[in-house]
């Protein structure tokens, strides 16, 4: 891509690159405008993102649609209780000259799909991590980088749990959002079942290429924010640890532990993000206020009390703000 003259340019581009996207992704997917938008900022933000939602939601149709739109190699694995770690990042195997060769995985993709990540043992769940966070993996000693621009973006349903396996919390704290997809209103049920009960299938458009991908993403993290936005995206992140000075009521009152350092991190890249994606040059409090509930619902582990009391995490977030 040709370089902007300004960055004031290139936050316009990144706006209209987003309106495009959107454009694209709504022939395919209906009614899902926030999902989709918070995929969009976990990519320009370089996060991965756990979409939560019962069958038949489209959660795979939109990541397969997203990777279109985006022209970036995609990859999907069906994540089953029988999955070995080799199955994801590959193994090494003897050639015809008897020499050791690495044959590489499904990981080697730029969007990666993880159908139902919690039907598989943690064992081959803790395969992911280092992709996720340092975008390598490890295989008999030797290191593989993966090529970037590099997102998992995992499924996951909530209603059957039989034969599941809970996500380690190491593991979710590397998702930068927790995306709860809802059932669509009657108005977009409507059009979807129009859509795809005919014979004509939309065509999604390529819209950008990954050396655009990174170029933002490198935007994203130069965007100016000022230092009260800071320390109330890091206030807030403190007000959900417990038994601290700065706890709020709710914390204590309804939660075990709370957020790391990580989701301090991840308010401020969405709130920069976010701005961008209105229009913005720089972030205010509204644009972290925006993203505070996926970045910080799979973070906070509610205690007994709020369990009993049927407190969800979203009702205690609310509070938060």
């Amino acid at each position: 891509m040709e370089p902007y003259k300004t960055e004031v340019d290139a936050a316009n581009g990144l706006f209209e690159a987003c309106t495009r996207l959107t454009s694209e992704i709504s022939k395919v997917i209906i009614g899902q405008d926030d999902v989709v938008r918070l995929v969009l900022t976990s990519i320009f933000c370089q996060g991965h993102s756990l979409l939560v939602g019962v069958p038949g939601l489209a959660k795979t149709l939109l990541i397969q649609t997203v990777a279109s739109a985006l022209n970036l190699e995609f990859n999907r694995i069906q994540f089953t209780p029988d999955l070995m770690p080799s199955d994801i990042l590959g193994a090494e195997t003897l050639d015809k000259e008897r020499n050791f060769k690495f044959i590489k995985g499904p990981i080697f993709a730029n969007i990666i799909l993880a159908d139902e990540i919690n039907r598989t043992p943690p064992k081959t769940q803790a395969a992911l991590l280092e992709s996720m966070q340092e975008y390598k993996i490890t295989i008999a000693g030797h290191d593989y980088q993966l090529e970037k621009p590099f997102f998992v973006l995992a499924t996951q349903n909530p209603i059957e749990q039989e034969g599941t396996y809970p996500l380690p919390e190491a593991q979710l704290d590397r998702f930068m959002f927790n995306i709860l997809l809802e059932y669509p209103t009657y108005e977009s049920e409507v059009e979807i079942v129009k859509s795809t009960t005919g014979n004509e299938m939309p065509v999604v458009q390529q819209v950008l290429t990954s050396e655009e991908i990174k170029y933002y993403q490198d935007l994203v993290r130069k965007v100016p924010i000022a230092d009260n936005v800071v320390e109330y995206a890091v206030n807030l992140a403190h007000r959900t640890r417990p038994n601290t000075d700065k706890a709020a009521e709710v914390t204590n009152s309804y939660l075990e532990w709370g957020a790391g350092p990580r989701a301090s991190q991840y308010l401020v890249l969405a709130a920069k993000c976010n701005a961008l994606l209105n229009g913005k040059y720089s972030p205010d409090i509204e644009d972290v206020q925006a993203t505070a509930k996926p970045i910080l619902r799979h973070r906070i582990v509610r205690n007994f009390k709020a369990e009993a009391e049927e407190v969800t995490v979203d009702h205690i977030i609310d509070q938060l703000l």
